[in-house]
């Protein structure tokens, strides 16, 4: 009934209720995908329920991403039924719908530690589980990822042969690396399975012509069962070569469009297509995966679920549903923070976007897949015809930026701080180059939280500060970050503004004002030691400097340098002047960003000065709250007290014995 944790420790089992009793009879003896696959087939539609109901029970008091999961319930029981995990290969895309997953593959009572500091990410992990095949987190890499294991399966000729198996959204294959691995799958003969879960859902509701397509696909079940017995037929005679059986599959796609007038876009590639079916008939999904596992060549079959499914209310609203936080399982009732707190920084961005586009009818608002995410929605509804959703197309959102400045128009674009990173290639060709006034406005930049490595936004400062033309700042408040959206839409040139998620620690209190360029600002006065920061970790370095002169009878000085790039050099040479020892604080890495920036102004002006640079280290920083996180980084402000204490129990004089 209760398992011992490695601490010596006891959890509770979750499968028991409170009268001793097994609540999910099935489920509690499903430690590994082995003991799913001992069960009989009209055992599984109970699975699925037991599987759904600890979903609800689990995420209503531990929060994670809710109805992604609930939609895929079928799917995740049919996958480890028919395929031999770990030995095959499951490749999840983003992994937004993988808890089912992982609490079918031995992770069922320690699940309440998901997105937790030393619990279960919330994302596949390799790290964390042999059944977690690649890293997933950010949108659309599961095909080339499969792909390459396909391919490397292949060549080992791996016996017996081992399958390979991407599941990916209908979000997701939007995204531009899933077209460049369906092209490269089209010309690979590899044994690879991609399924398409198709819940036309994304996070906000999904946009483009593909999705569109993927609405009104329909395909005929007596074409298939045909086309299954011939193509069969061919392959036990030798009555086809590789090479006939692309001419055959051509001439097959060509007769199957004029029959039912309609070109289907996967075949069109060479890939051959089965169905769509009903995502939440078990037994279909078993019976088709059992049907097309062992087909030579890449093939993909389509899924139409429903986002939620099981519970009525994710049903209805599956957008809120997607992360909804604590609810009440049994009224659906989504339990709200009634703390009054300061307003989030990215509403303060939308509402200050929507009042600087009512003043000027140049600016326009991009994002991609994240309308709601960043607030973009605030101007979606004032100015629809001035807002793009762009879906998960982060490259083609800051080209699409960079030919609407080139043509007199001023985008605002707003993309989270981890996703821009694959969009870096289009920042430096498509805007820096040409110097275009574009706005990149980075959501969720420092440590986010309980989503862990693969959204942390901590590489911005330093991937961004190399790029010539590039201006860089961080708000410490939201006053700030309203004077730098004011700032970066008088300036001719491409701007980056980062903040962080979540809410402010003041309420703004000043009218919007342009700032100078690369002009940091003085925030506290002394002499035995300085404290340059970044960003809202300005916060946390107050507070620890309070307390430092306090219980250590100094003087501190504290710098906010607003700008990374350009650097107000003129305060760095008046520190290093002094000669008394620096802390640079900053939200992001310390390898290549504010901290090193100052050291090499010092360096270059001859001075002698420590610098001691405080930051995300060069490791990657797993999932805990944000304070949990900082503390573990070392600049909270108990953090940054430490640092300071040890800089001062150096350099004081040592009394004579």
């Amino acid at each position: 009934m209760e398992n011992e944790t490695k601490s010596g420790s006891t959890i509770k089992d979750p499968t028991v209720n409170g009268s001793g009793v097994h609540a999910y009879p099935l489920l509690s003896g499903i430690d590994s995908p082995a003991d799913l696959r001992k069960l009989s087939r009209r055992e599984l539609p109970a699975v699925c329920r037991e599987l759904r109901s600890f979903l609800i029970s689990s995420l209503s008091s531990h929060p994670g991403h809710f109805a992604s999961s609930m939609g895929s319930v079928e799917l995740t029981v049919a996958l480890h039924y028919v395929f031999n995990t770990p030995y095959d290969r499951i490749v999840w895309d983003v992994g937004h719908q993988a808890y089912g997953h992982k609490i079918l593959t031995g992770r069922r009572d320690r699940f309440e530690s998901n997105r937790t500091l030393d619990g279960l990410s919330g994302f596949p992990s390799p790290k964390e589980s042999e059944y977690d095949t690649f890293t997933a987190g950010h949108a659309s890499n599961s095909i080339s990822a499969a792909l390459g294991m396909a391919v490397a399966t292949s060549l080992r000729k791996d016996v017996p042969p081992r399958n390979v198996v991407a599941v990916i959204g209908d979000a997701s294959i939007s995204g531009g690396l899933a077209f460049e691995g369906l092209n490269n799958a089209a010309n690979s003969n590899s044994n690879l399975l991609i399924i398409l879960n198709d819940n036309d859902m994304s996070i906000d509701r999904n946009v483009g012509s593909l999705n569109s397509y993927l609405a009104h696909l329909t395909t005929s079940k007596v074409y298939n069962n045909i086309r299954y017995r011939f193509s069969g037929f061919l392959r036990r005679h030798s009555l086809v070569t590789d090479k006939g059986k692309g001419i055959i599959m051509r001439f097959n796609n060509s007769l199957k469009s004029l029959l039912t007038k309609q070109q289907n876009i996967f075949e069109g590639l060479n890939i051959r297509y089965f169905g769509p079916f009903d995502g939440h008939d078990i037994n279909t999904v078993v019976n088709v995966l059992n049907d097309i596992k062992d087909l030579s060549g890449p093939r993909i079959l389509h899924l139409r679920t429903v986002k939620g499914k099981g519970y009525e209310p994710a049903e209805k609203n599956p957008s809120i549903w997607h992360a909804p936080g604590r609810f009440d399982a049994e009224t659906g009732e989504i339990i709200k923070d009634r703390a009054v707190r300061a307003p989030k920084y990215q509403d303060v961005f939308g509402e200050t976007l929507v009042t600087l586009a009512k003043d000027d009818d140049r600016i326009v608002g991009i994002t991609a897949a994240m309308t709601s995410g960043t607030s973009m929605n605030k101007l979606q509804v004032v100015f629809p015809e001035r807002t793009f959703d762009v879906g998960i197309s982060e490259g083609h959102a800051v080209t699409f930026a960079g030919g609407m400045a080139k043509d007199g128009m001023k985008p605002f674009v707003a993309i989270y701080s981890s996703f821009m990173q694959r969009a870096y290639d289009h920042i430096i060709h498509d805007v820096a180059i040409e110097g275009l006034p574009v706005v990149f406005c980075l959501d969720r930049a420092g440590l986010v939280g309980e989503d862990g490595a693969t959204h942390h936004g901590v590489f911005d400062l330093s991937y961004l500060r190399c790029i010539p033309g590039m201006t860089i700042a961080s708000p410490r408040n939201l006053d700030m970050l309203r004077h730098l959206m004011f700032t970066a839409k008088c300036f001719d040139g491409p701007f980056a503004i980062r903040y962080p998620r979540g809410n402010g620690d003041s309420y703004l209190s000043e009218d919007m004002k342009c700032l100078p360029i690369g002009k940091g600002e003085k925030i506290k006065d002394g002499c035995d030691l300085v404290i340059l920061t970044i960003g809202p970790v300005a916060n946390e370095a107050s507070k620890a400097i309070k307390y430092a002169e306090s219980e250590l009878e100094i003087s501190v000085a504290h710098y906010d340098m607003i700008f990374l790039k350009p650097l107000d050099t003129s305060i760095i040479d008046e520190i290093a002047a002094k000669g008394c020892p620096v802390i640079t604080i900053e939200d992001g890495t310390v390898d290549g960003g504010l901290g090193t920036a100052v050291i090499e102004r010092i360096s270059e002006s001859g001075a002698r000065c420590d610098v001691v640079r405080l930051g995300v280290p060069d490791r990657f920083i797993p999932q805990g709250t944000p304070a949990q996180l900082r503390r573990l980084c070392g600049f909270d402000a108990e953090g940054i007290y430490e640092t300071i204490k040890n800089i001062y129990n150096k350099r004081k004089p040592k009394r004579e014995a």
